[in-house]
């Protein structure tokens, strides 16, 4: 009999879809993050610097402003009118700039690629 053990499934399929944080300077840190938690939750849960989240997710301070790679716009899908209103209030706000506190993780996104700004606010 086989006794090695197999890895079954990948791990978004077991609900932890890997999310790349990508600091200003370009050091990269991968981690597992959670479906159904946000791309903010994961990064504080598991000390990714950058992300200062001052108002713990509620939309209301723009200090988890993250750049979500291109190549992902279209999966993490676009912003509501209120996280549009609270990007006047980020640093450096370009095309992709999305609050990571208003994206959903989900097995879809898994491999996602976001880089935080050099300063948060």
């Amino acid at each position: 009999m086989d006794t090695r053990l197999r890895r079954i499934g990948t791990t978004a399929e077991q609900g932890m879809p890997n999310i790349t944080y990508v600091d200003h300077a370009g050091t990269a840190r991968t981690i597992d993050g959670q479906v159904g938690s946000t791309v903010m939750e994961a990064a504080i849960r598991n000390n990714v610097p950058g992300i200062d989240a001052e108002c713990g997710g509620a939309c209301a301070c723009a200090t988890c402003h993250v750049y979500v790679d291109e190549d992902w716009m279209e999966a993490v899908g676009p912003s509501e009118p209120m996280e549009q209103d609270m990007l006047d209030f980020a640093s450096d706000v370009r095309a992709t700039s999305r609050l990571s506190c208003q994206i959903r993780i989900t097995p879809e996104l898994d491999g996602l690629k976001v880089t935080t700004p050099a300063r948060q606010g």
